[in-house]
């Protein structure tokens, strides 16, 4: 039986392990996409049969989002895991997602209940396509284009701000020069608001223009003016989606740069972690608990998250820097090797090559003065000394 959380991660977008939230993610993308053809479909002239089969699917798509919106209010609690359940309900009612989850199937079920408002409903069941921006989180790279709103939403209101302020100065000049000669035309300031508009956006309907000489040379700066100020939100945009880009590749260089190493550790009979707390597990500074692997699932580690037997341990550090740099050298020996057979303290090496681990039929030993070395032994060492046989290990 499903638990409530499992259905909160199964309508959640889905890992690429999870097969049935994957496959509800699919569903959804093809029943929104579904829904919105048959809104614009609904448009044309068809056949009483054709229109029939239409509502019956459309039918079909609202029954989904309602049992959706039922199963997003009945696991509300785990989106907002930092609200009390009644608080958490709440907000997702009456957030933008869930308004629109809810007004995507509320206005076609209205009708049922109100049929003198059998119009105005159907109006309102345009909103369904708002559902179309649910998809929008599907994509990482459509959410890009909402980064890039978000950051510079600052420079744009600025841009739109000086857009208005001179089309509202424009509307006025030109019902000053061309009112007394097109009394008809340019009633009022918003006729000549509107014909700001058409000019300073570069749109030009022709339905309102100037006819007097100081109005068309004022016309003729306008439509200049107005090529520049369009250009100021695109350019805005496109420096933004440059900074996004360039923002995200210095983030995959320096991550490279600058990574973590991750080691897995199986939980067994005797473990000293065993049924321990996660804030009572001694960790040494620097090293992170990641996550739990338990039974297939991922467990994202918390305070009170209890280890258990069979848990596989994923822990994290950084990679070591300093200003000295320490480089670690593997070295594999081989038969004819000068190692081969000795003992580590009858090496001929410097004082400046340590021997730190020797690994041999995979396990790992710590070196002592008198363990002999052996063919296929590999040996981790470190030196300041240039060896050719001797390959990099990044720390």
């Amino acid at each position: 039986m499903l638990t409530k959380k499992r259905v909160f991660d199964i309508i959640q977008i889905g890992n690429t392990g999870d097969l049935p939230s994957k496959a509800f993610d699919l569903m959804f993308i093809i029943t929104v996409l579904t829904n919105v053809i048959i809104a614009i479909a609904e448009t044309f002239d068809l056949s009483s049969q054709c229109m029939a089969t239409l509502n019956t699917i459309e039918l079909i798509t609202v029954v989904c989002f309602a049992v959706e919106y039922v199963l997003r209010v009945w696991t509300s609690e785990f989106l907002y895991p930092n609200m009390r359940k009644e608080k958490a309900l709440v907000y997702y009612v009456t957030s933008f997602s869930g308004i629109i989850d809810l007004m995507s199937f509320l206005p076609y079920l209205l009708p049922v209940f109100f049929p003198t408002g059998v119009v105005v409903f159907r109006m309102f069941r345009v909103v369904r396509i708002l559902r179309l921006f649910r998809v929008n989180a599907y994509y990482d790279a459509l959410n890009v284009i909402g980064d890039v709103v978000k950051g510079k939403r600052d420079q744009l209101l600025s841009s739109i701000f000086i857009i208005l302020i001179l089309m509202i100065g424009a509307s006025l000049i030109m019902y000053s020069l061309e009112h007394d000669v097109q009394p008809d035309v340019f009633q009022n300031a918003f006729s000549g608001f509107w014909w700001a508009v058409s000019t300073l956006l570069t749109v030009g309907y022709g339905d309102i223009y100037p006819i007097t000489i100081a109005g068309r040379i004022f016309g003729i700066i306008i439509t200049f003016l107005g090529v520049g100020m369009v250009a100021i939100p695109t350019g805005i945009l496109s420096a933004g989606f440059v900074e996004q880009y360039t923002r995200l590749k210095s983030f995959n260089d320096y991550s490279m740069e600058a990574d973590i190493r991750f080691v897995r550790l199986e939980v067994g009979d005797g473990h000293p972690w065993l049924n321990l707390k996660v804030k009572d597990i001694p960790l040494p500074p620097g090293l992170i608990l990641a996550i739990i692997q338990r039974k297939g699932e991922v467990v994202v580690p918390r305070g009170n998250t209890i280890i258990r037997h069979g848990d596989h341990i994923v822990l994290g550090a950084e990679g070591y820097q300093d200003d000295v740099g320490i480089t670690l050298k593997e070295l594999i020996l081989k038969e004819r090797h000068p190692w081969t057979g000795q003992r580590i303290r009858d090496l001929d090496i410097s004082r400046q090559t340590l021997i730190v681990m020797v690994r041999r039929d995979g396990k790992v030993h710590i070196p002592n003065g008198n363990m002999r070395l052996m063919a296929g032994d590999t040996v981790l060492l470190y030196t300041k000394r240039n060896m050719s046989d001797a390959k990099n290990v990044n720390i």
